[in-house]
């Protein structure tokens, strides 16, 4: 079970990159953008957070905790997804050299 530590440091590091990328820039639609992909990240950060603690600890309390963390995990990287999809083509189209 080593895939979820790795998951879980990269997604915090992209998370806190996105996150000062969005303090350095002045677009308001790249902000936007980038704040989406930031949710993705801490999406799949809570997610995959929640389930390797569930699998540490695997008691009851622990079930429902970590279940209440993984469900708010995947809707911030649902609503990230969505975010970060409905940003996208925009950017890209006033963005094509990046």
């Amino acid at each position: 079970m080593v895939i979820f530590p790795i998951v879980i440091v990269v997604s915090a590091v992209l998370y806190i990159y996105y996150k000062v990328a969005i303090l350095k820039n002045n677009d308001v639609l790249t902000q936007k953008y980038f704040n989406g992909k930031a949710r993705v990240c801490l999406g799949t950060f809570l997610l995959f957070f929640g389930v390797n603690q569930y699998i540490f600890y695997k008691t009851q309390l622990a079930l429902f905790i970590c279940f209440i963390i993984a469900l708010v995990g995947a809707l911030q990287l649902y609503r990230g997804f969505m975010e970060a999809k409905h940003y996208r083509s925009e950017w890209r189209r006033l963005n094509p050299n990046e």
